[in-house]
């Protein structure tokens, strides 16, 4: 089926108008921890130093973050919120890799992140002149792999072993052992582990 889109008008039926933002609804914490997990974040997660990942992870747990066994946290890693983060066992997250965690993000066990992954769990109302922040959680199954690059928005859940192939945008949930491509990703093909 062919899509049809409509046409721009010349006559705009309303604006935004940013000067009236408001986000004073949200809260994701205390200030205090918010502020102090910034300055934390920079020093131990998003950056290249040689820290290691043993103490990366104890870092995530002391601001709230539930973190599994065998967990791998590559260089320049940037996590908005830990208290919203939970993570399985033997997860990989690679380098440059950003959760943006407004809302809650979920990991499943040996699910794989690439370089420059982002997990976007906000977003803005266009519909609204004052342009209002959205936030919806995002769950990733048991052996997801969201490949380099790619993105997945809010409210997406990516089933059991789905796959998010590079550069891809994850609109919609993924199914359960499917190939996603593109932006917005489609089903490509079924995803086969040989045993």
């Amino acid at each position: 089926m062919e899509k049809t889109f409509e046409p721009v008008s010349a006559n705009p039926s309303g604006t935004t108008d940013l000067s009236r933002f408001d986000n004073s609804w949200y809260n994701p914490g205390p200030r205090l921890k918010v502020i102090g997990w910034f300055i934390v974040n920079s020093l131990v997660l998003n950056n290249h130093l040689p820290i290691p990942v043993a103490f990366k992870r104890w870092v995530l747990r002391l601001f709230g973050a539930r973190i599994g066994v065998g967990v791998m946290i590559k260089p320049a890693v940037n996590i908005k919120y830990p208290w919203l983060l939970t993570v399985g066992d033997h997860v990989w997250i690679g380098e440059y890799v950003w959760i943006d965690n407004l809302s809650p993000v979920s990991i499943g066990n040996h699910a794989c992140l690439s370089q420059g992954a982002l997990l976007l769990t906000g977003n803005h109302d266009y519909r609204l002149p004052t342009f209002d922040l959205t936030t919806k959680p995002i769950r990733l199954e048991d052996g997801v792999w969201v490949g380099a690059k790619s993105v997945v928005c809010p409210g997406v859940t990516c089933r059991s072993h789905s796959v998010l192939a590079v550069g891809s945008v994850a609109t919609r949930d993924l199914e359960a052992y499917g190939i996603y491509q593109g932006n917005p990703a489609i089903w490509v093909r079924k995803r086969i582990i040989s045993t």
